[in-house]
């Protein structure tokens, strides 16, 4: 029997499978969550022209006094040079007119009759933004496999792009299978729970702006499973849930195969989530969960969400960590690498409650998850541990 591989290894040879998405070209305004199939040039330059950073007055020269002449409005700039002397009145935005030289503040100067005066005055440059100050036309300001986020999505347009070429849309279908699985919550038998897992993957999915379908709750027969995949011919990333592992109803394998599918890899060395299952068909990579919900949510986080990542083009697609303390004693580690759910709380991490793999409470108050490597101490509070955030997973 082949020995479970262990994390990275795993997570590399998913991401080696990774569909390779076409691009499209969509207008920047509706590119929100969406990832840049080429690099955004700037088409122009920020500022265009020098700026006043404040309201006031663009001085030209020193002087005791300058002479005001005319106005300077954001979008109606005056329109004639100033000579040593002159000033105009300029508000927060407006263009600095040619031959002025600084913008003295509005509270700090004193009108005289038209004679503008300020004790002292300000330097040469002062509460000038410079044409360019923030980008010049041919400047490289976003890159290929950036994902768009409000803050990018407003450079692009200031750099004078309406459109955008970005990777589609993947398309995902989660299957959800389980005999006890009951598509209504609200109206299960004792023998039966609510199916969750399928909506929480697509909720995890969400922020990564795929089509997501979701197929099930899928009975624990062959020819259901069957059924179900064939409803996901037109997939570039099929996720299962459940039917995963070694049992007498764990029939994802066999179903797999029947589809046509050939078995990548089976088994992780972690705890939760061992028996994740890759597989792939033609250019459709599927990822077959744990069905215990905590097992199915780590290793989603874990493989699900750098694999839509990596699909999309992003650079990094995996989860960012940090080293913090533990406010809780952690006991020693097995073979397997274990994933402990946690919260944050004043630069310190506690454990969320009950690690059980079935245990959603636990996972639900968690904000985080601690990386105890395998074979690793029981481990005193206040030691250094690695964490995965969960809010930027």
């Amino acid at each position: 029997m082949t020995a479970p591989l262990g994390l990275e290894e795993a997570q590399a040879r998913l991401l080696a499978l990774a569909p390779q998405l076409s691009s499209e070209r969509i207008a920047t305004e509706a590119a929100l969550g969406r990832v840049l199939a080429e690099d955004v040039i700037a088409l122009r330059t920020q500022p265009p022209a020098d700026l006043s950073a404040m309201d006031g007055y663009a001085l030209s020269g020193d002087a005791q006094a300058w002479r005001l002449v005319g106005e300077s409005r954001a979008g109606l700039p005056y329109s004639g040079v100033l000579t040593d002397g002159e000033c105009v009145r300029i508000s927060t935005g407006a263009m600095v007119p040619p031959g002025a030289d600084r913008v003295l503040l509005q509270e700090d100067a004193r009108d005289d009759n038209g004679a503008i005066t300020a004790a002292p005055p300000p330097p040469p440059g002062r509460h000038i933004r410079p044409r360019g100050l923030d980008f010049h036309a041919e400047d490289v300001l976003l890159t290929r496999g950036t994902r768009i986020t409000a803050a990018r999505l407003a450079l692009a347009l200031a750099a004078g792009h309406g459109t955008l070429a970005v990777t589609r849309r993947a398309r995902v279908v989660v299957i959800d299978s389980g005999d006890e699985l009951s598509a209504d919550p609200a109206a299960c038998l004792p023998h039966q729970i609510p199916a969750s897992n399928g909506a929480m993957i697509a909720a995890m999915l969400a922020p990564l702006d795929c089509e997501v379908n979701r197929i099930g709750p899928v009975p624990d027969t062959q020819a259901a499973l069957a059924d179900a995949l064939a409803r996901a011919e037109d997939a570039d990333i099929v996720i299962t849930s459940g039917g995963a592992s070694v049992g007498d109803h764990d029939l994802i394998k066999p179903a797999l195969t029947e589809w046509g599918a050939e078995i990548a890899f089976w088994k992780i060395a972690i705890k939760p989530g061992k028996p994740l299952l890759v597989a792939t068909r033609g250019d459709c990579v599927i990822l077959g969960l744990p069905g215990n919900p905590v097992s199915s949510f780590v290793t989603a986080f874990l493989f699900a969400l750098p694999l839509l990542r990596a699909a999309a083009g992003e650079h990094d697609p995996f989860a960012r960590t940090q080293k913090l303390r533990t406010r809780d004693d952690l006991p020693a580690v097995g073979p397997r690498r274990e994933f402990l759910r946690a919260v944050e709380a004043d630069g310190e991490v506690c454990l969320a409650g009950s690690q059980d793999s079935s245990a959603l409470t636990a996972l639900a108050a968690a904000d985080c998850l601690i990386d105890r490597p395998a074979h690793s101490p029981a481990l005193p509070a206040g030691e250094a541990v690695r964490v995965f955030n969960l809010r930027n997973g």
